[in-house]
């Protein structure tokens, strides 16, 4: 089976130092929700070329689109690039629309180090986004994006502008009763509707008026309403707060 939905590798020793805390993968799954492409895994993965080329290669097997945040730089440590190029077989090749850019966004003769920037899987293109010099480099659909959150959300809008996805439908309840006594019509409704996803996520807060929340989503709004009615009608008299 082809694989579906998106994969994203967060790349960074300040993230899993605590240097900095990590803002893009957390953004990259709001917005992958909002268009409707599931993401199949989020991996948080060191600034060491054969622990992403092993994260790249799996995120691949896994789904068609591959999001990468970090290691796109001028810098010893801005090694995405060339993983990326090794996971997928290709050299790492300079490419001259880059190279281009950097001279004319520079203001002196650019240095060596900056050139890098212009360093890309072989096969590798440019997207072009309105307002920014700063293409975003893709290459068979593994999208290599900057870890700076302002950089990499509005090149994740430029990609996500020419995927398509299919939106999710979701309806809540909220209830005055623990997991253990509403697990049961929750299993036969699972059970029934295979294709309707069904979480429950039990609250510890006092504050809230309500102990478990129970989620109901599909691509399909008319099953996503048929699991409601059918939880509605199973679960115990008066232990349905209210429902979103």
């Amino acid at each position: 089976m082809e694989p579906t939905g998106a994969a994203a590798v967060i790349i960074g020793n300040e993230v899993l130092t605590a240097k900095v805390v990590d803002a893009n993968g957390p953004h990259l799954i709001r917005r992958l929700r909002e268009v409707g492409i599931p993401l199949r895994s989020l991996e948080i993965v060191p600034d060491e070329v054969d622990v992403i080329v092993d994260a790249v290669a799996r995120a691949r097997l896994r789904a068609k689109y591959v999001f990468t945040s970090g290691g796109i730089g001028p810098t010893h440590d801005d090694v995405t690039v060339r993983a990326v190029a090794l996971a997928m077989g290709r050299k790492v090749v300079r490419l001259p629309e880059m190279v281009a850019l950097i001279h004319e966004k520079a203001v002196d003769t650019p240095t060596a180090e900056a050139l890098r920037l212009a360093d890309a899987p072989e096969g590798a293109v440019l997207i072009h986004q309105p307002g920014s010099w700063y293409p975003v480099l893709t290459v068979e659909d593994v999208f290599m994006l900057p870890g700076v959150p302002q950089l990499f959300r509005t090149q994740l809008d430029a990609v996500l502008s020419r995927l398509r996805g299919t939106p999710v439908h979701l309806r809540m309840l909220y209830l005055n009763l623990g997991e253990s006594a509403v697990a049961a019509v929750l299993d036969r409704v699972a059970l029934d509707m295979p294709h309707v996803a069904i979480g429950s996520y039990p609250m510890f807060d006092r504050t809230l008026d309500y102990l478990v929340k129970v989620t109901v989503e599909g691509v399909e709004k008319d099953a996503v309403e048929e699991a409601m009615a059918r939880l509605l009608a199973g679960l115990p008299a008066g232990s349905v707060l209210r429902t979103e």
